[in-house]
């Protein structure tokens, strides 16, 4: 499949998220949101990304979500993620079903760059944070997709990561959520 472009459509997204219920972007229409498609449960640099949202998730304002997406079981993930008390949906896509919609890529020579270039944040999120990779479910050579979202469920800018920890940063993020603007416009 070819990569997802800004003016992409998000229709049809459903999955088991971790408060036990089945998500649907649908409940997103009307806000802007991060549409984040992270590596397997226990991915260290995904666990810290969605700390770091979560932490600053009431500077995003109220006409913004994010829906965390997550290359794992429901089960695995409602171990890991319960953790986070989001206050944003975080869901299993276990068949890959979306990572394939959505051409989310996957690279070992990416694998290799992330522990080479993101060590210190490597060594923070599991030994300041706790998130050990203790199982790994899913697939190892994920890359992180993020997508910002408009009130209509159309993708106005999207970036896939070149490393497990490539990710847009929290500000641009930010200044999305509060007025629309897109990163670099």
């Amino acid at each position: 499949m070819a990569r997802i472009q800004p003016g992409y459509r998000i229709e049809d997204l459903s999955l088991p998220s971790i408060d036990g219920r089945v998500y649907s972007a649908e409940e997103a229409l009307g806000k802007r949101y991060l549409l984040s498609f992270f590596r397997f449960a226990a991915c260290p640099f995904c666990n810290l990304r969605v700390h770091n949202l979560v932490s600053q998730f009431d500077e995003f304002g109220d006409n913004f979500t994010v829906i965390a997406i997550f290359d794992a079981g429901i089960e695995e993930l409602i171990k890991t993620g319960g953790r986070h008390n989001a206050p944003f949906a975080i869901l299993a896509d276990e068949d890959n079903r979306y990572y394939r919609q959505f051409a989310v890529e996957r690279s070992f020579l990416g694998v290799l760059k992330g522990f080479a270039t993101r060590m210190p944040q490597l060594l923070y999120a599991v030994f300041g944070k706790g998130f050990v990779p203790l199982h790994i479910g899913g697939h190892v050579a994920t890359m992180p997709l993020n997508a910002l979202v408009d009130e209509q469920g159309v993708v106005q800018y999207v970036h896939y990561g070149r490393d497990e920890g490539d990710h847009i940063p929290i500000d641009a993020v930010q200044r999305f959520a509060l007025t629309g603007q897109v990163p670099f416009e």
